[in-house]
């Protein structure tokens, strides 16, 4: 039973390496998802906010997992 566990915890572990980020940008597909859908944002538009928030997420992780000096 340790075994499977393991495997498990092995195989999430190589796609969610860092849970907040994957949290934070499954929040951010579904507000902008939201947006195009329900207040007929652009689609353009949502993928201009896509992108934007998944750069600004990743570089939030980045600074995160930066020791300090």
């Amino acid at each position: 039973m340790k075994l499977i566990r393991l495997i498990v915890k092995e195989i999430i572990g190589m796609f969610v390496d860092d849970g907040n980020l994957a949290l934070l940008a499954v929040i951010l597909i579904a507000m902008v998802t939201a947006g195009v859908k329900l207040l007929s944002l652009p689609p353009l538009a949502g993928g201009i906010l896509l992108l934007a928030g998944c750069i600004a997420i990743l570089i939030g992780s980045v600074r995160r997992g930066v020791p300090r000096r």
